[in-house]
C-alpha cells in the first residue's frame, strides 16, 4: 500500500481499542523469551505497545517495562489493564526516552507500521550496546484445514499474507527491520516461530477478525457483509460450530541486535 493508505491503516486502531483489548491474542512466552534471550540488561521498551498485549507477557516474565504508543485511546486501554507499568505517549519515530535507556525495543503486531528509515536510527538511539530489536507477529496457522478455509474466506483485510507463516517469513525477510535505514547499527536478522493458541469461540474469532486494520477501514456494509460470511463459514465447520475451540496460532519473531 502506498504511504497515505498505511497512514489510515495504522490510525484506524483506536476507533476499535476496546474490541482489540478483549479479542486480540498475547504472544507466546517462549517466543518473548527468546526475543528477549540476549539482551544485556531487564530494561524492555514495548513499542506501539496498543492495549498491552505484549506488555502484560513481559510484565509476567519479569522484565522492567515501559510503553509507549501513539494512540490515545489504546494508550488508555493499556493503562486501564496495567496501571503499575510507565506507558507514555509516543510514536517509533520520535521515541520519549534518553540515549541508551533500555536493553531491548520490541514490537507487537506493530513493527510493519514504523517508517525504518526514521525509527531506525531513533529505535538504536535509546538501545544500550549490545541490545535487542524485536518484532513479534501472532500467525494464524493455515496448516490446519480449517483456518485455511477462513482464510479464504475473510479475505486478505483480515487474513493478509503477513499473517500466515509462509507469508510471514517471506514478507519479514525483506522488510520491518532497519537494515537500509541503519546499516550501521544493526547485525543480521533472525527468525523463530512459536507455537501458540488462543480460545475462542466463532462469535469472539470473527470479533477479533474484525479488528484487523484492513477490515476496520471498509466501509460499513462491505465489512457487515464481509463478517457475516466469516460467521456463516465458522457455523458450519465441525471444529468451530460449537462453543470453545483452540484457534492454532504460531507467534512469529524477527530479531537483531544493536552493534
Amino acid at each position: 500500500m502506498d504511504h497515505d493508505e498505511q497512514l489510515v491503516h495504522a490510525s484506524s486502531f483506536g476507533a476499535a481499542a476496546v474490541a482489540y483489548a478483549e479479542h486480540r491474542p498475547d504472544y507466546a512466552r517462549e517466543a518473548v523469551r527468546w526475543a528477549l534471550e540476549a539482551a544485556p540488561g531487564p530494561r524492555v521498551l514495548d513499542l506501539g505497545a496498543g492495549t498491552g498485549k505484549l506488555t502484560a507477557t513481559l510484565v509476567a516474565l519479569g522484565a522492567e517495562v515501559v510503553a509507549v504508543e501513539p494512540d490515545a485511546a489504546m494508550l488508555a486501554e493499556l493503562r486501564g489493564a496495567l496501571p503499575g507499568v510507565r506507558a507514555l505517549a509516543g510514536r517509533a519515530e520520535e521515541i520519549p526516552l534518553a540515549d541508551g535507556s533500555v536493553d531491548a525495543v520490541l514490537a507487537g503486531n506493530a513493527m510493519h507500521w514504523f517508517d525504518m528509515v526514521v525509527a531506525g536510527p531513533e529505535i538504536a538511539r535509546v538501545l544500550a550496546p549490545g541490545g535487542v530489536l524485536a518484532g513479534l507477529w501472532n500467525l494464524m496457522d493455515d496448516q490446519v484445514g480449517w483456518v485455511a478455509g477462513l482464510a479464504q474466506v475473510s479475505g486478505p483485510e483480515a487474513i493478509g499474507p503477513r499473517d500466515t507463516p509462509a507469508g510471514w517469513r517471506t514478507e519479514t525477510a525483506r522488510a520491518h527491520l532497519p537494515r537500509s535505514a541503519a546499516p550501521a547499527f544493526f547485525g543480521s536478522p533472525e527468525q523463530a516461530e512459536f507455537p501458540h493458541g488462543q480460545l475462542r469461540t466463532a462469535d469472539s474469532l470473527t470479533a477479533t477478525l474484525g479488528t484487523r486494520a484492513g477490515m476496520l477501514v471498509m466501509p460499513g456494509p462491505e465489512r457487515e457483509a464481509r463478517l457475516a460470511a466469516i460467521r456463516s463459514y465458522l457455523a458450519e465447520q465441525p471444529e468451530t460450530a460449537q462453543g470453545e475451540f483452540t484457534l492454532p496460532l504460531r507467534t512469529g519473531v524477527l530479531r537483531t541486535r544493536r552493534r
